[in-house]
């Protein structure tokens, strides 16, 4: 065989396989692509109907804690923001944190009226708010997955040469960020250690511990259950003073 036929037919077949090489990785590409966008259709689709439970919710809240009007705006209006924002997967985790974060502010305070917390459609509201979170977990980890795959192929060679041709970009994760993962506490104590009395209407974030020594009850005091009761592992006395704050009157 001539020399230069065997050359011709070795280039063509070099090409050949470059060609289907090419064509093979552009179509991964898009499939990987794909599966981001269906994933982050699942998420979509949970994220709106968050954004139609919470009306109902924040007007099941009015109608027992209608003083509570910061907590009740924040949640509207992160709500509000969150379901308008029509940016990347970055800037929506952002909103969606912030939208978690005043939800869990609201179920904090609710935590201090057991009117609330024992009406039904309450108790139905949290329960449908709890499971759409968790489909919400689920459907990010199944996109942040799809993602990492994605990412990894158009920043791996050869793969990136073909993504940088064909402007295949990298996707974003859904990330809710860490604060808003973090379950709000209720506390009543002093600065100094001490617990106070309590007012309707306040609320701010304490650690952990805080909770359970409040009457031996999680949420904090309230006045109709744990009136007369003693913080657990304090002596209990007839007469409240300087040795005895966590007598309530």
């Amino acid at each position: 065989m001539d020399t230069g036929l065997l050359i011709l037919i070795i280039v063509v077949a070099v090409i050949l396989v470059i060609v289907l090489w090419a064509i093979s990785a552009y179509n991964n590409l898009i499939r990987l692509r794909n599966q981001v966008q269906e994933s982050w259709k699942q998420i979509d689709v949970e994220l709106h109907r968050r954004y139609q439970l919470i009306p109902n919710l924040v007007e099941t809240v009015k109608g027992y804690a209608a003083h509570e009007q910061s907590v009740i705006e924040e949640v509207t209006q992160m709500r509000n923001l969150a379901q308008a924002s029509a940016g990347n997967a970055g800037e929506r985790s952002q909103r969606e944190g912030d939208l978690s974060r005043a939800l869990g502010n609201v179920f904090a305070v609710a935590e201090n009226y057991p009117e609330l917390q024992a009406a039904g459609p309450f108790r139905d509201l949290q329960k449908e708010l709890s499971n759409t979170e968790d489909r919400i977990a689920a459907g990010r980890r199944f996109y942040n997955s799809n993602v990492s795959g994605f990412n990894s192929k158009t920043e791996s060679f050869p793969t990136n040469m073909i993504a940088s041709m064909f402007n295949f970009r990298r996707a974003e994760y859904f990330e809710i960020p860490e604060v808003s993962r973090q379950a709000p506490q209720v506390s009543f104590r002093t600065e100094d250690g001490k617990l106070g009395n309590y007012q309707t209407g306040t609320w701010q974030p304490a650690q952990e511990p805080g909770a359970q020594q409040l009457g031996g009850q999680r949420g904090g005091y309230d006045p109709g259950r744990d009136a007369g009761r003693p913080v657990e592992g304090a002596p209990f006395k007839d007469q409240q003073g300087p040795d005895n704050p966590s007598r309530m009157s």
